[in-house]
């Protein structure tokens, strides 16, 4: 895989796949961080003397062109940041808009519209592939939160184009998460929280053969204890996982992997209410309430399994973050993973808002930009950007 920094693109039409699916609230751009992160790559190709022209995709459109989802706020939000114009494709695929990018002196920006108003992106056709391989030379993929799709912006148009790379971001991504999972310093704790056990079994299972410690929170937590017969009142459980659950429960014994769950919780009706009982231990939930958010003691207990960890990778928040009366396990494990003296990795986008609410995004060696790729990558399964890259030119 070639990376930005070994391609020549002095003069040439830069084609590059970012990730600006940002939040908007009536047309306006509520969180602009995935802009901001693809600026170090604009400005190095901009720096570099070539033109460019970008590509992303926002929400769902289904493949077809709705206005409420367009890309103009990005491009005007786009130009602030960069502080010089950016043009507005009316289309990412077309004549007039091959003749907008022919027309691109060095130095110049075009941001291409929405690719999925056209179903061939996430068809990864062939047909829509080629046409958007038109608008550049070099292909430059920094988009580390597609990386998991095999989309026609991601996979099919590298077919397309002679010369590919990986942009900053994602060779950063890329070498953070390698450096974590192929060579880690020891002791390496995993941090595994959110809702479900379902969308992490095969990560779980991946990180026992690599991980000296796992901590698991979040609800997920719940359906752990249940499997070792705690009555977890109407605390969320995934009760078809429970086998599942066990057999990590035994496995993590067997591989001799420290495996920690909560032993007190915050508990409530429900995560759109308020406290009912309180700090309650894991065997004393209220029948009526459920676990919202992890207690005191177990920030202790998790806080004691981190203190000397070396590498520490975390996704999933301990808690119903969203709700400030069930935020403060997540906040607190926020800031202790934040004040090792180690490498410490986020991602997942509550993982990644819950540190940005925080004000801790600085404290961090790395928070990825990438929820499903992220979470891919640490299963340890192969990324159809980085595939597709490898194969370019083939």
């Amino acid at each position: 895989m070639l990376f930005l920094e070994q391609v020549d693109i002095q003069g040439k039409r830069v084609l590059m796949r970012v990730d600006y699916n940002v939040p908007l609230d009536d047309g306006v751009i509520t969180d602009d961080n995935r802009i901001r992160a693809s600026l170090p790559t604009i400005n190095y190709i901009l720096d570099k003397g070539a033109s460019l022209v970008l590509c992303s995709h926002l929400g769902k459109p289904k493949g077809k062109k709705k206005p409420k989802l367009s890309l103009k706020p990005v491009a005007e939000r786009l130009q602030e940041l960069l502080d010089r114009d950016v043009i507005m494709a009316p289309d990412c695929i077309g004549e007039e808009v091959f003749a907008l990018a022919q027309n691109l002196k060095p130095g110049q920006v075009m941001l291409l519209e929405n690719l999925r108003f056209h179903p061939g992106e996430q068809k990864n056709d062939p047909d829509f592939a080629r046409e958007l391989a038109k608008m550049g030379e070099v292909y430059v993929n920094d988009a580390f939160g597609v990386a998991h799709r095999a989309h026609a912006s991601v996979v099919g148009v590298v077919k397309n184009i002679s010369v590919c790379c990986a942009g900053l971001l994602l060779e950063k991504e890329w070498k953070y998460l390698s450096r974590a999972l192929q060579n880690p310093e020891r002791p390496f704790v995993a941090v595994s929280g959110g809702a479900k056990v379902s969308s992490k079994l095969g990560i779980i299972n991946s990180l026992l053969d690599k991980v000296d410690r796992l901590i698991i929170g979040g609800a997920m937590a719940n359906t752990f204890l249940r499997a070792q017969g705690v009555n977890m009142g109407r605390s969320l459980v995934e009760e078809d996982l429970i086998p599942e659950a066990r057999e990590i429960l035994a496995k993590a014994r067997q591989k001799g992997v420290s495996l920690y769950l909560p032993v007190d919780f915050i508990a409530g009706t429900g995560p759109d209410g308020e406290i009912g009982s309180g700090v309650c231990p894991y065997q004393d939930i209220p029948q009526e309430e459920m676990a919202l958010d992890i207690g005191p003691a177990t920030h202790i207990l998790f806080t004691e399994a981190l203190k000397c960890a070396r590498t520490v990778v975390w996704n999933g928040p301990m808690g119903a973050f969203e709700n400030s009366h069930f935020a403060m396990g997540s906040k607190n494990l926020a800031e202790t993973i934040a004040s090792l003296d180690a490498l410490t990795i986020v991602g997942g986008g509550d993982t990644d808002a819950l540190i940005h609410k925080a004000g801790l995004t600085g404290k961090f060696s790395f928070i990825s930009t990438g929820g499903g790729s992220f979470l891919q990558f640490l299963e340890g399964r192969e990324l159809p950007a980085f595939k597709a890259l490898e194969e370019c030119g083939q």
